[in-house]
């Protein structure tokens, strides 16, 4: 109990610069009062519960449990399901994110908008499943090499320098309404349900991985989670 508590003032204290933005330009700049402040208050103290609920919960259990799952795919010495482990839960993970949810369902809309796509409701559900599914793809794969990355201790920066020329090269090609879905979809994928998961895959390799330091080797994960699915979905807005 005394746990959270302690979550929820630093909660508190993380949200308090947002506040005070927003009681500055509402009283002082706008000079209007809160419309209903009775449910804006109820709202923000419902904010900062969810927060520290959340907080708490990747302590006691997202990330104990991404560093034991690496740890004991490591010990079992199969590279093979170690690279199968990290794909499922760049795919899982990326499929289940709200925001990606969200943004492809809005890419969609506006593409039948502007006459893109048909204008259906099956053709809209159609891209913007196939929107998603390219991004999971691509955020599996990612974590594919990231963990080769980590076994063999592969330098992040030759990837990452190499991945963005990538990206130039391919948006030089790619239809102008794609591009910026494509790199608006390197944020999305890096949310609330997959940073958790492969930071601490990422921490739990290099870890237990003798040799690998996890402050240079662990960390660098989430970084290829935003790549890949910039220039995955530049290509799928060649092909679709």
């Amino acid at each position: 109990m005394n746990q959270f508590v302690r979550t929820t003032i630093d909660a508190l204290r993380d949200l308090a610069p947002i506040i005070l933005v927003i009681l500055f330009f509402q009283l002082v700049v706008l000079q209007q009062p809160f419309p209903e402040p009775g449910r804006i208050l109820g709202g923000l103290v419902a904010v900062v519960i969810g927060l520290a609920l959340f907080i708490q919960g990747l302590e006691l259990s997202l990330f104990p449990v991404g560093e034991n799952m690496a740890a004991a795919f490591v010990k079992r010495g199969s590279v093979f399901w170690l690279l199968f482990f990290g794909f499922a839960l760049g795919f899982g993970t990326t499929v289940a994110e709200p925001a990606l949810i969200a943004v492809s369902q809005e890419a969609a809309r506006i593409s039948a908008s502007a006459g893109a796509i048909a204008d259906t409701p099956e053709a809209q559900d159609r891209y913007a499943l196939g929107l998603r599914m390219t991004v999971a793809l691509s955020v599996g794969i990612s974590l594919v090499v990231g963990v080769l990355r980590i076994l063999k201790g592969w330098p992040i920066q030759h990837i990452i320098i190499g991945g963005y020329l990538v990206i130039v090269i391919l948006t030089q090609f790619a239809p102008e309404e794609i591009i910026g879905v494509a790199y608006d979809s390197g944020g999305v994928t890096t949310s609330t349900i997959t940073v958790p998961l492969v930071t601490a895959l990422g921490i739990g390799l290099s870890t237990v991985i003798k040799g690998r330091n996890p402050m240079v080797d662990g960390f660098g994960l989430i970084a290829f989670a935003s790549l890949f699915p910039v220039a995955f979905v530049l290509v799928y807005g060649m092909v679709a």
